[in-house]
Protein backbone atom coordinates (compact mmCIF):
# COMPACT_ATOMS: atom_id res chain seq x y z
CA UNK A 1 0.00 0.00 0.00
CA UNK A 2 1.34 3.42 -0.95
CA UNK A 3 0.16 6.91 -0.12
CA UNK A 4 0.53 9.97 -2.37
CA UNK A 5 -0.28 13.57 -1.52
CA UNK A 6 -1.59 16.01 -4.13
CA UNK A 7 -2.02 19.67 -3.16
CA UNK A 8 -4.28 19.12 -0.18
CA UNK A 9 -5.74 15.82 -1.36
CA UNK A 10 -4.32 12.35 -1.02
CA UNK A 11 -5.20 8.90 -2.12
CA UNK A 12 -4.13 5.50 -0.87
CA UNK A 13 -3.32 3.13 -3.69
CA UNK A 14 -4.06 -0.50 -2.89
CA UNK A 15 -4.46 -3.24 -5.44
CA UNK A 16 -4.64 -0.73 -8.26
CA UNK A 17 -7.55 1.15 -6.62
CA UNK A 18 -7.59 4.71 -5.36
CA UNK A 19 -9.04 5.36 -1.93
CA UNK A 20 -9.30 9.03 -1.00
CA UNK A 21 -8.02 9.84 2.49
CA UNK A 22 -10.41 11.93 4.55
CA UNK A 23 -7.58 13.49 6.54
CA UNK A 24 -6.29 15.16 3.40
CA UNK A 25 -9.51 16.80 2.25
CA UNK A 26 -9.33 20.61 2.43
CA UNK A 27 -10.57 22.12 5.63
CA UNK A 28 -13.76 24.18 5.40
CA UNK A 29 -14.49 27.37 7.28
CA UNK A 30 -18.27 26.91 7.29
CA UNK A 31 -20.60 26.26 10.19
CA UNK A 32 -21.33 28.02 13.45
CA UNK A 33 -18.38 29.50 15.29
CA UNK A 34 -17.94 29.43 19.04
CA UNK A 35 -15.48 31.97 20.39
CA UNK A 36 -14.06 32.36 16.89
CA UNK A 37 -13.65 28.61 16.38
CA UNK A 38 -15.60 26.36 14.01
CA UNK A 39 -17.60 23.63 15.68
CA UNK A 40 -15.46 20.49 15.15
CA UNK A 41 -18.60 18.39 14.66
CA UNK A 42 -19.55 20.49 11.63
CA UNK A 43 -16.03 20.21 10.26
CA UNK A 44 -16.06 16.43 10.64
CA UNK A 45 -19.45 16.14 8.96
CA UNK A 46 -18.39 18.36 6.06
CA UNK A 47 -15.23 16.40 5.48
CA UNK A 48 -17.13 13.11 5.72
CA UNK A 49 -19.50 14.28 2.99
CA UNK A 50 -16.60 15.44 0.82
CA UNK A 51 -14.74 12.18 1.17
CA UNK A 52 -17.89 10.20 0.45
CA UNK A 53 -18.84 12.10 -2.72
CA UNK A 54 -15.32 11.85 -4.18
CA UNK A 55 -15.11 8.13 -3.49
CA UNK A 56 -18.55 7.42 -4.94
CA UNK A 57 -18.15 9.70 -7.98
CA UNK A 58 -14.82 8.02 -8.78
CA UNK A 59 -16.68 4.72 -9.10
CA UNK A 60 -19.89 5.77 -10.84
CA UNK A 61 -21.37 8.85 -12.50
CA UNK A 62 -22.69 11.37 -10.01
CA UNK A 63 -26.11 11.15 -11.68
CA UNK A 64 -26.46 7.65 -10.23
CA UNK A 65 -25.47 8.55 -6.68
CA UNK A 66 -28.45 8.79 -4.34
CA UNK A 67 -28.61 10.96 -1.25
CA UNK A 68 -29.30 7.84 0.81
CA UNK A 69 -26.15 6.17 -0.52
CA UNK A 70 -24.07 9.29 0.07
CA UNK A 71 -25.38 9.83 3.58
CA UNK A 72 -24.80 6.19 4.47
CA UNK A 73 -21.21 6.33 3.27
CA UNK A 74 -20.60 9.56 5.17
CA UNK A 75 -22.17 8.08 8.31
CA UNK A 76 -24.83 10.78 8.68
CA UNK A 77 -28.55 11.18 7.98
CA UNK A 78 -30.20 12.33 4.77
CA UNK A 79 -31.66 15.26 6.68
CA UNK A 80 -28.14 16.42 7.52
CA UNK A 81 -27.26 16.34 3.85
CA UNK A 82 -30.29 18.38 2.82
CA UNK A 83 -29.50 20.93 5.52
CA UNK A 84 -26.27 21.67 3.65
CA UNK A 85 -26.62 20.78 -0.02
CA UNK A 86 -29.22 20.46 -2.73
CA UNK A 87 -27.96 17.44 -4.67
CA UNK A 88 -24.88 15.18 -4.76
CA UNK A 89 -23.82 17.11 -7.88
CA UNK A 90 -23.85 20.38 -5.92
CA UNK A 91 -21.55 18.86 -3.31
CA UNK A 92 -19.20 17.39 -5.90
CA UNK A 93 -18.88 20.69 -7.77
CA UNK A 94 -18.11 22.41 -4.46
CA UNK A 95 -15.29 19.94 -3.78
CA UNK A 96 -13.86 20.31 -7.29
CA UNK A 97 -14.01 24.09 -7.04
CA UNK A 98 -12.17 24.05 -3.72
CA UNK A 99 -9.41 21.96 -5.26
CA UNK A 100 -8.97 24.43 -8.14
CA UNK A 101 -8.62 27.44 -5.88
CA UNK A 102 -5.03 26.86 -4.64
CA UNK A 103 -3.80 26.69 -8.23
CA UNK A 104 -5.45 30.03 -9.00
CA UNK A 105 -3.85 31.58 -5.94
CA UNK A 106 -0.43 30.32 -7.01
CA UNK A 107 -1.00 31.77 -10.47
CA UNK A 108 -1.87 35.15 -8.98
CA UNK A 109 1.28 35.08 -6.88
CA UNK A 110 3.41 34.24 -9.91
CA UNK A 111 1.80 36.97 -12.01
CA UNK A 112 2.49 39.47 -9.25
CA UNK A 113 6.22 39.02 -9.93
CA UNK A 114 7.82 40.03 -13.20
CA UNK A 115 10.53 37.35 -13.19
CA UNK A 116 8.22 34.86 -14.98
CA UNK A 117 8.07 35.15 -18.79
CA UNK A 118 4.44 35.40 -20.04
CA UNK A 119 4.62 32.09 -21.91
CA UNK A 120 5.91 30.32 -18.81
CA UNK A 121 3.09 31.81 -16.74
CA UNK A 122 0.60 30.41 -19.23
CA UNK A 123 2.17 26.97 -19.15
CA UNK A 124 2.28 26.86 -15.35
CA UNK A 125 -1.36 27.94 -15.07
CA UNK A 126 -2.42 25.32 -17.61
CA UNK A 127 -0.43 22.66 -15.78
CA UNK A 128 -2.18 23.58 -12.51
CA UNK A 129 -5.54 22.80 -14.10
CA UNK A 130 -4.14 19.59 -15.62
CA UNK A 131 -2.96 18.50 -12.17
CA UNK A 132 -6.47 19.08 -10.82
CA UNK A 133 -8.00 16.97 -13.58
CA UNK A 134 -5.44 14.25 -12.94
CA UNK A 135 -6.31 14.16 -9.24
CA UNK A 136 -9.97 13.64 -10.13
CA UNK A 137 -9.41 11.68 -13.32
CA UNK A 138 -11.95 8.95 -12.49
CA UNK A 139 -14.59 11.49 -11.51
CA UNK A 140 -14.26 13.40 -14.79
CA UNK A 141 -14.11 10.22 -16.85
CA UNK A 142 -17.32 8.96 -15.31
CA UNK A 143 -18.97 12.27 -16.08
CA UNK A 144 -17.84 12.18 -19.70
CA UNK A 145 -19.06 8.62 -20.11
CA UNK A 146 -22.59 9.24 -18.85
CA UNK A 147 -25.03 11.40 -20.87
CA UNK A 148 -27.05 12.02 -17.72
CA UNK A 149 -23.98 12.98 -15.73
CA UNK A 150 -22.76 15.93 -17.78
CA UNK A 151 -23.10 18.38 -14.90
CA UNK A 152 -19.45 18.01 -13.85
CA UNK A 153 -18.16 18.70 -17.36
CA UNK A 154 -20.58 21.60 -17.81
CA UNK A 155 -19.39 23.09 -14.53
CA UNK A 156 -15.80 22.88 -15.74
CA UNK A 157 -16.72 24.68 -18.97
CA UNK A 158 -18.54 27.34 -16.95
CA UNK A 159 -15.47 27.76 -14.77
CA UNK A 160 -13.22 28.37 -17.78
CA UNK A 161 -15.73 30.79 -19.30
CA UNK A 162 -16.02 32.84 -16.12
CA UNK A 163 -12.28 32.81 -15.68
CA UNK A 164 -11.74 34.09 -19.23
CA UNK A 165 -14.27 36.89 -18.77
CA UNK A 166 -12.57 37.92 -15.53
CA UNK A 167 -9.18 37.86 -17.26
CA UNK A 168 -10.42 40.11 -20.07
CA UNK A 169 -12.11 42.45 -17.61
CA UNK A 170 -8.71 43.26 -16.13
CA UNK A 171 -7.66 44.79 -19.45
CA UNK A 172 -3.99 43.92 -19.00
CA UNK A 173 -3.68 42.63 -22.57
CA UNK A 174 -4.40 44.01 -26.03
CA UNK A 175 -7.78 42.35 -26.43
CA UNK A 176 -9.47 41.65 -29.77
CA UNK A 177 -12.38 43.85 -30.82
CA UNK A 178 -15.08 41.20 -30.54
CA UNK A 179 -17.87 40.07 -28.23
CA UNK A 180 -16.22 38.97 -25.00
CA UNK A 181 -18.92 36.50 -24.04
CA UNK A 182 -18.47 34.67 -27.32
CA UNK A 183 -14.68 34.73 -26.89
CA UNK A 184 -15.01 33.32 -23.37
CA UNK A 185 -17.26 30.50 -24.55
CA UNK A 186 -14.88 29.71 -27.41
CA UNK A 187 -11.92 29.54 -25.03
CA UNK A 188 -13.83 27.53 -22.42
CA UNK A 189 -15.14 24.89 -24.78
CA UNK A 190 -11.77 24.63 -26.50
CA UNK A 191 -9.86 24.00 -23.28
CA UNK A 192 -12.50 21.64 -21.95
CA UNK A 193 -12.41 19.84 -25.30
CA UNK A 194 -8.66 19.39 -25.00
CA UNK A 195 -9.15 17.88 -21.55
CA UNK A 196 -11.86 15.59 -22.91
CA UNK A 197 -9.54 14.39 -25.68
CA UNK A 198 -6.84 13.66 -23.10
CA UNK A 199 -9.15 11.67 -20.83
CA UNK A 200 -10.71 9.71 -23.67
CA UNK A 201 -7.45 8.62 -25.29
CA UNK A 202 -4.95 6.59 -23.27
CA UNK A 203 -2.19 7.49 -25.74
CA UNK A 204 -2.51 11.21 -24.91
CA UNK A 205 -0.45 12.28 -21.91
CA UNK A 206 -0.98 15.15 -19.53
CA UNK A 207 2.02 16.91 -21.08
CA UNK A 208 0.47 16.43 -24.53
CA UNK A 209 -2.67 18.19 -23.37
CA UNK A 210 -0.74 21.05 -21.75
CA UNK A 211 1.44 21.49 -24.84
CA UNK A 212 -1.60 21.59 -27.13
CA UNK A 213 -3.55 24.01 -24.94
CA UNK A 214 -0.59 26.39 -24.65
CA UNK A 215 0.04 26.20 -28.41
CA UNK A 216 -3.59 27.13 -29.13
CA UNK A 217 -3.83 30.00 -26.64
CA UNK A 218 -4.19 33.41 -28.32
CA UNK A 219 -1.27 35.82 -28.15
CA UNK A 220 -3.26 38.31 -26.09
CA UNK A 221 -3.71 35.74 -23.31
CA UNK A 222 -0.01 34.99 -22.97
CA UNK A 223 0.88 38.68 -23.05
CA UNK A 224 -1.14 39.55 -19.93
CA UNK A 225 0.83 40.58 -16.85
CA UNK A 226 -1.75 40.12 -14.18
CA UNK A 227 -4.32 37.53 -13.21
CA UNK A 228 -8.03 37.84 -12.45
CA UNK A 229 -9.52 36.73 -9.19
CA UNK A 230 -10.45 33.05 -9.44
CA UNK A 231 -14.14 32.25 -9.97
CA UNK A 232 -16.11 30.62 -7.18
CA UNK A 233 -16.85 27.33 -8.96
CA UNK A 234 -15.40 25.09 -11.67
Amino acid sequence: MATAECNGYAYISAGGRREWAAACLPRRQEGSALNGRTDPRITRTTRAFEQAIVELAARQPVSRITVAELADRAGVTRATFYNRYGTPLDLLIQVLSADLEPGHRREQERRAHSDYPPQELLRLATAEVADHIDRFRDVYRNSLGDPAGSGVYEALVRHFSEYTLAFMARGDSALPDANRTVIAEFMAHGFAGAIKAWLNDASVTKDDMVDAAVACAPAWWASGTDSPSPPSRP
